[in-house]
């Protein structure tokens, strides 16, 4: 049995305390040693040491690692010093890209209350609400933090702002007498108060049941630690193409070893060769490369209003097909906003908002006109003389300081000019009737609204209040309250909340004084009933048109709210989201659903209303098991475990609290969700450039692998040393691949649907363009190569080398522009419309000169000085790559 299915009797006695005395000093110094610290305890960090090694757990790595310590036993020390400098520098890219999931707990840490007022010994004091114990009375009070998760005993309208925790917009109104038969949602548990939630108003008292990693923060954190970091799709296409490029590479430098013994070569020569292939086959710079297009995309997306914490994530948002959003403050505007009012028998609607975090306050008279109904003006002085709450000026804009509700009733106000201070000290506040709980209303006398009189102004949950009112005012007049016209407003008063507006009535009397006995029974009574306001917390207009781009783009959006399944499904309806009630479901349905049955249930639902943090990872993971990538949009601590358990998480960085920014590999700077798709868009492009760079560094690889190997084939001496195989890959193919990574997306790019998770790298197409390229290459390296062996002989084999060298890097800075697309020619897509490959590849190009003739770089390089002659032979043969690759793409696209 839970906490709050148990009586106030069972409670006492299972939890040995009083309530009015606590308990004793001792008592709680037992029980402190029992239960321990009311606090989060972190997990170890991971050391450094730790995360250093990981970064060589790689395959091509490893292959790297082997290739320079042979090489430097066998005297090629230059070459070893290179191999094991680019593992370094890999390394040390791979550090910049972890940590952050232990900032997680500091955050959590950081939200529990300092201190706490709680009863021991029969006396009041304040003690750090670290050291408080299961059977501690914690006494509340309006703006407390709750220190741990509390039975409440005691309260007097008692409401708590539960936001963060479970996604409700409004404070909960907390009733301690109730005690629940069956099982509840989190968010209906209205004699709980849970730690890290906060006391909006009034005051109450509390047995604290359950402390540290048992509160449901707590329960949050420890499952926040025990999820595992996932590798993006990404990673394992890297991996995976890792993998394969390493057995490939290990299988073709024994078979060319072999095949160098057998044809009598020297041992050390064949050996220093298979190192030579290994080099070649390994594109040494493509984790580099990877690292610093996702960096040049992180700074990309920041321009967007999305900052991406992880660098693997940036490609991650390009394949997503599923956005898992919470409502409050991400989808809406988490700012309760009065949308209707009825008066006068007639319905005006009011759009738009008062006040906005970052903006200013809106004084908007032709959003709501004085001329549609007489009575308006009365029933926002109501609103607004009868309210506790003001606007306040910040920094960073307007807040409403109180209760939302009210806030809301402030801001209409302001919207047709009304000042609260002005409209105060005009018809000053003489007396009230507090809100309670019990009676739902509240009531507060004014003087000179009407000349000569007092008036009280009473609003309230409208039920009661239409009961309690015998006459309307209707055109300035008072007529009676006749049943018939009770039910036209009781008709609006259904109306307004079908459409899930949160829904208050209005109503005043008049006196000639003030009355001597004022008590509800007194004055609440005999009223004059105004109107209804309907409030909502309102959907953003930005959000509805990038849920549309996401169902242009083949994504799918869905809602996962605490809140009611009504206001969901209502606010859903007008963003676009849903279009049938049957697609909403409630938390508490999920529980008695199996895994497998969930698999099914998510294909179609499209909002989850008053749900758990467990529910939402339950939903997480049935998505991911059909095969979807998912991405999970919140701002709360109950989003915490979901943003963790999401292929990627996007937290909210203005009302997104520090558990949610830690926990998320995305944080929106604008919490504005129109920016996730945005940053969907710019991953779709970096991944469409990655697999250009990609395509380009392994044709270069595979090519210079078959010069190698044919070389060795057809009995000749290598064309290429390990030192100019490293230049190649490390310079001259990096600098375009950079290039590469930064082409412009094309404009379509968010018409076509997400892309499987599942297809590699290099598909069917490009596998094909890639043997055509790396023949290409090949070809005419090894056609320059044996015009140097026959102009100078084998004595000028350095000769041959260097023309063979010049050529393959030529080839490949010009058949750079062809890789910036499968399907287009140069021409169409401009020669030189990539800047900055032009300057890319004019710097290679540079270089290599510099190598081929600075005299104490020529030894290292093993080159020599080339003349003109050579230069016509090099252009000849450098630009077959560039032609037949042209050439391929029109004969492909003719034959689409």
């Amino acid at each position: 049995m839970e906490w709050y299915q148990k009586s106030e009797k069972e409670l006492l006695s299972e939890l040995s305390t009083n309530i009015d005395k606590g308990i004793s000093q001792n008592e709680a110094k037992n029980r402190l040693e029992k239960y321990g610290l009311n606090e989060l305890k972190e997990e170890a960090k991971r050391s450094l040491w730790s995360k250093i090694v990981d970064q060589f757990n790689d395959f091509l790595i490893i292959i790297l690692i082997i290739a320079s310590i042979v090489s430097y036993m066998v005297g090629e020390k230059t070459d070893a010093i290179v191999i094991i400098a680019i593992v370094i520098v890999n390394a040390i890219l791979g550090l910049y890209q972890e940590g952050k999931a232990e900032k997680s707990l500091e955050a959590l840490k950081k939200m529990a209350a300092p201190n706490a007022k709680v009863l021991r010994d029969g006396s009041t004091s304040v003690i750090p609400a670290n050291t408080l114990v299961p059977g501690d009375v914690v006494i509340l009070e309006t703006g407390d933090i709750i220190p741990a998760d509390l039975r409440l005993i005691e309260g007097s309208n008692l409401k708590v702002d539960e936001s963060s925790l479970t996604g409700e917009s409004v404070p909960v109104e907390k009733d301690p007498n109730i005690t629940f038969d069956d099982e509840v949602s989190l968010g209906d548990r209205t004699n709980m108060a849970y730690m890290s939630t906060i006391v909006s108003y009034g005051r109450g008292k509390g047995i604290v049941v359950n402390t540290s990693h048992d509160t449901e923060i707590g329960k949050i954190a420890s499952m926040i630690q025990t999820y595992e970091n996932e590798t993006t799709p990404l990673q394992r296409k890297l991996n995976q193409l890792g993998k394969y490029l390493g057995i490939i590479t290990i299988i073709v430098c024994i078979a060319v070893f072999s095949i160098g013994l057998f044809q009598g070569r020297n041992l050390l020569e064949m050996f220093m060769t298979a190192i030579s292939l290994a080099v070649a086959a390994i594109p040494e710079g493509l984790p580099a490369i990877v690292t610093i297009v996702l960096a040049l995309g992180m700074n990309r997306m920041v321009e967007r209003n999305a900052i991406v914490k992880k660098l693997l994530a940036v490609e991650t948002l390009g394949t997503t097909t599923y956005i898992c959003s919470d409502k409050t403050g991400t989808l809406t505007q988490n700012e309760m906003t009065v949308v209707k009012s009825y008066t006068d028998e007639k319905v005006i609607d009011v759009t738009g908002i008062g006040y906005e975090p970052k903006g200013e306050f809106i004084i908007n008279r032709e959003s709501i006109n004085p001329t549609e109904s007489s009575n308006i003006n009365t029933l926002l002085s109501i609103g607004i003389l009868c309210s506790d709450a003001t606007i306040d000026e910040t920094e960073d804009g307007y807040r409403v300081l109180g209760d939302p509700t009210e806030g809301s009733l402030v801001t209409l106000a302001g919207k047709a000019g009304i000042n609260k201070d002005e409209i105060n000290n005009k018809y000053p506040r003489i007396e009230e009737l507090p809100f309670d709980s019990d009676r739902k209303m509240m009531t507060t006398f004014h003087k000179n609204f009407i000349p000569n009189k007092v008036v009280s102004f009473t609003k309230g949950a409208p039920d009661i209040l239409i009961n309690r009112s015998s006459s309307i005012y209707i055109d300035g007049e008072i007529v009676p309250f006749t049943d018939e016209l009770k039910k036209e407003v009781l008709d609006m008063n259904s109306k307004f909340s079908s459409d899930a507006l949160r829904v208050l009535a209005m109503a005043f009397q008049q006196y000639d004084n003030l009355p001597d006995e004022i008590s509800p029974e007194s004055i609440e009574n005999d009223l004059i009933f105004v109107g209804l306001v309907g409030m909502i917390d309102p959907p953003r207009e930005e959000a509805k048109l990038a849920i549309q781009e996401c169902k242009d783009a083949g994504i799918n959006t869905v809602m996962i709210t605490g809140d009611y399944k009504e206001t969901a499904y209502a606010i859903a309806k007008q963003l676009g989201m849903a279009d049938h009630k049957d697609e909403a479901i409630m938390g508490k349905e999920l529980d008695n659903v199996s895994d497998e049955e969930l698999n099914e249930l998510v294909k179609h639902k499209k909002v989850y209303a008053r749900v758990s943090p467990e529910h939402k990872v339950r939903i997480v993971d049935a998505l991911k098991a059909n095969g979807e990538i998912a991405a999970m949009t919140g701002d709360g601590v109950n989003d915490a475990l979901a943003l963790k358990k999401a292929d990627i998480g996007v937290s909210m960085g203005i009302t997104g609290t520090d558990v949610a920014k830690n926990t998320a590999e995305v944080i929106l700077t604008d919490d504005n969700f129109a920016s996730i798709v945005s940053a969907v868009e710019e991953g779709r492009i970096i991944y469409s450039n990655i697999k250009k760079f990609v395509f380009f560094l392994l044709s270069c690889n595979i090519g210079e692998i078959l010069i190698v190997t044919l070389s060795i084939l057809f009995g000749l001496a290598v064309p290429l040393i390990p030192i100019q195989l490293l230049w190649l890959n490390l310079v001259t193919d990096s600098f375009p691949a950079l290039a590469l990574g930064m082409e412009k997306g094309d404009p379509e790019i968010m018409d076509i649907p997400p892309r499987n998770p599942d297809e590699p790298i290099l598909d069917k197409d490009m596998i094909k363009s890639l043997i055509v390229q790396s023949i290409a290459i090949s070809a005419g390296a090894l056609l320059a190569y044996s015009w140097g062996l026959f102009t100078y002989g084998t004595e000028g084999i350095i000769k041959a080398r260097s023309i063979t060298f010049a050529t393959l890097i030529t080839a490949e800075l010009l058949r750079a522009y062809s890789s910036r697309s499968e399907k287009h020619t140069i021409f169409e897509i401009g020669v030189f419309s990539n800047k900055t490959l032009t300057y890319s590849t004019l710097l290679a190009f540079i270089l290599l000169l510099i190598v081929i003739y600075v005299p104490f770089l020529q030894p290292i390089f093993d080159t020599y000085s080339l003349g003109l002659n050579d230069w016509g032979i090099i252009l000849i043969f450098s630009f077959i790559p560039l032609v037949i690759g042209e050439i391929y793409k029109i004969i492909v696209r003719k034959n689409r």
